[in-house]
């Protein structure tokens, strides 16, 4: 589990394709004097475990499920990275609960940047749409943020100054790939109220006035 907070921007060093999967080695300044072969890290906001640690990096094995729903299918050599390690229970979380667990590629449909922010809007499918509401959490390529607006097909965030200058997301333009990620809250909060409706899976649209309704706020 993570935060949402990029700790380092690593280097994709070499790619090595087997068969259906893919072995990525990454190079970063990190620092892994807890860390161990077999923990989970964030790369670009998925989840990947950690199969060989070295002097100024590791590698991570991705499998053929994060490769169909991830952008790391389309990462080349050189590339830079989000890299968050996996977080300890007596950590802060300043982002929001961030699984790794992508729910899909969005796309960038509009950047605009001034001194004091960038905003991005970005469209997604209807699957991740659903779970979207305004001022909710949303992770993308890792980074744990905040849901300025949105509409059926796409949502706005504002990225302050530092996140921009500290995760990939300040070279990002139009018709960029990202992962986007869900707030996990809100699949549970829409689960547990079908199953307690009767509804089948799918059934529902779950918005800030549903959760407000419900006594969320």
């Amino acid at each position: 589990m993570f935060t949402g907070l990029i700790e380092d921007l690593g280097t994709i060093k070499k790619i090595d394709k087997k068969g259906s999967y893919m072995n990525v080695l990454i190079e970063c300044n990190l620092d892994f004097t807890e860390t161990k072969t077999g923990d989970s890290i964030s790369v670009d906001g998925v989840c990947l475990t950690i199969v060989e640690l070295l002097p100024k990096g590791f590698r991570a094995e991705v499998s053929p499920e994060t490769l169909q729903r991830a952008t790391l299918r389309e990462i080349k050599e050189g590339q830079k990275v989000n890299l968050e390690r996996a977080m300890r229970i007596s950590d802060r979380l300043g982002g929001h609960l961030v699984l790794g667990h992508v729910d899909g590629i969005g796309k960038i449909k509009g950047v605009s940047r001034d001194v004091n922010s960038t905003k991005m809007k970005i469209s997604a499918s209807k699957d991740i749409m659903k779970y979207i509401i305004e001022k909710g959490s949303v992770a993308i390529d890792g980074i744990s943020l905040t849901v300025n607006d949105c509409t059926d097909d796409e949502f706005g965030v504002n990225i302050i100054p530092h996140t921009a200058g500290h995760t990939t997301l300040t070279n990002k333009k139009i018709g960029d790939s990202v992962n986007v990620e869900n707030d996990i809250i809100g699949k549970y909060v829409e689960r547990f109220l079908d199953k307690g409706q009767g509804k089948r899976e799918g059934d529902s649209k779950i918005n800030r006035e549903f959760l407000s309704k419900h006594g969320f706020s």
